[in-house]
């Protein structure tokens, strides 16, 4: 299996194009500096992870930037800090702050000229907004959890994707799923027999952070720590043609 046996790449776009972690811990300062002992970043993020998922399945309806707010909420009781309402609020729009990866951008205008590009996100269609202006590359669709009404990894996501991108013309056996989550990517790119790509953002660190453990390693068909990593590959591929 080679980079240059597909015509169509799948993206995440929370973990692998933009830093959500970041954003998050960022997003969550205020909370933060009324812990004591103070919590570690992986701390953090994996509380973070907990709460998310949990509401996620809960209400699956429930627009991203809608449902941060009780993830803010959820934290401060367990960690048992005072909060308000609006620092709720304000961490909801908090996305629209958090920062792309260095190399995303440069390296989606290079695969723009090769692929088609799609992005396969549990985000809402305004919060995406401020997101992509920060990726500058026009993606070929945005599918959301919003539009689905519902959060990977549920199957729903991937058999949404599957079924608009279908009726393009674009069969999955000519789509590269790429991502960082083993949880909300890999494992259901798994049960639907799409290849994938693992952007492996975490490689120095330790643990799952902001996603949750998948349990069994999930198989992939490709592995880079960067997404300039993927564009270099790709390019010693086209050399190999």
């Amino acid at each position: 299996m080679k980079l240059t046996d597909f015509d169509t790449l799948t993206f995440d776009c929370y973990g692998t194009l933009i830093d959500w972690e970041t954003g998050i811990f960022e997003g969550l300062r205020p909370l933060l500096e009324r812990v004591s002992p103070p919590l570690t970043r992986d701390q953090v993020l994996e509380a973070h992870a907990r709460h998310e998922s949990s509401q996620q399945a809960y209400t699956p309806a429930k627009r991203y930037q809608e449902l941060l707010p009780i993830v803010y909420k959820r934290l401060a009781e367990e960690w048992q800090v005072p909060f308000t309402h609006e620092e709720c609020v304000a961490y909801g729009k908090s996305i629209r702050n958090w920062p792309a990866f260095e190399d995303s951008a440069a390296a989606l205008q290079y695969l723009k000229k090769y692929y088609k590009l799609v992005i396969l996100s549990n985000i809402d269609n305004e919060s995406f907004t401020h997101s992509n202006a920060k990726l500058r590359v026009e993606f070929d669709a945005i599918i959301t959890a919003e539009d689905v009404g519902s959060y990977k990894p549920s199957p729903r996501n991937f058999e949404y994707m599957l079924d608009k991108l279908g009726a393009r013309g674009i069969g999955k056996e000519t789509i590269l799923h790429t991502a960082e989550s083993l949880f909300h990517d890999h494992k259901p790119a798994n049960a639907f027999g799409l290849a994938s790509c693992w952007i492996y953002r975490r490689h120095s660190q330790t643990g799952f952070g902001a996603t949750m453990n998948p349990g069994e390693q999930p198989a992939v068909n490709f592995r880079f720590n960067s997404m300039a990593d993927l564009v270099k590959a790709h390019q010693e591929a086209l050399l190999q043609k």
